[in-house]
């Protein structure tokens, strides 16, 4: 029996946190390299986007969920129609790191998975502002206790935005060299400082 994953050729990404944390602002910046600073509430809002790699066409779905927790209904329906899952909060802000706890509790449940693809993110973790959640405190906790991927971004100053897609896409099993106008922009743009501890991982690698 083979132990090879098959490659996906379609996969739905989905963002998950509590309201205001910048779920919409890290897809923006990923998607059209914009940041808007001014908070705009989401309800849901879906975006695709086609990439052609090795002659195949590979569809990938970002979908940005509401951080109101008046809509358990749809934030379930998400969860159960997603591959892989970004849960983000904001570091200077406690209380959303919290509820990153809760929505991964949840994950577990509606896809009984122990082991889910999620990505955690902390966002606007641009230099001078208010930290209430530490670094060394965030990545103990989830890559060493739930097994998952940590990344602190700002899509302020677009660091680390790039690295949270291609985590989240190599844990889809999508192709490894997913798209080459990917590889283009990430080749244009600034090189990355990794906001994050330093760690011996032997299973890592990038999409592109």
């Amino acid at each position: 029996m083979s132990l090879v994953v098959k490659e996906k050729n379609h996969v739905r990404l989905v963002f998950l946190g509590a309201a205001g944390v910048g779920k919409t602002a890290l897809i923006h910046r990923f998607l059209m390299d914009t940041f808007e600073p001014k908070h705009r509430r989401t309800v849901e809002e879906l975006h695709s986007k086609e990439y052609q790699v090795s002659g195949a066409t590979v569809k990938v779905e970002i979908l940005d969920t509401s951080g109101s927790y008046s809509f358990p209904a749809m934030r379930k329906l998400s969860i159960q129609n997603s591959d892989a899952f970004a849960l983000v909060y904001a570091v200077d802000d406690a209380e959303s790191f919290e509820s990153v706890k809760s929505l991964r509790e949840e994950i577990l449940e509606v896809k009984e998975d122990k082991f889910p693809p999620i990505v955690v993110v902390g966002n606007k973790a641009e230099s001078g502002g208010e930290r209430q959640v530490l670094a060394e405190d965030a990545l103990s906790l989830v890559e060493l206790d739930w097994n998952s991927r940590f990344v602190e971004t700002s899509a302020k100053d677009n660091e680390n935005v790039l690295e949270v897609f291609r985590e989240l896409l190599q844990q889809a099993n999508l192709p490894s060299r997913l798209s080459p106008a990917l590889c283009k922009r990430r080749e244009t743009l600034p090189k990355e400082q990794v906001l994050r501890p330093p760690m011996n991982k032997t299973n890592s690698c990038s999409v592109c």
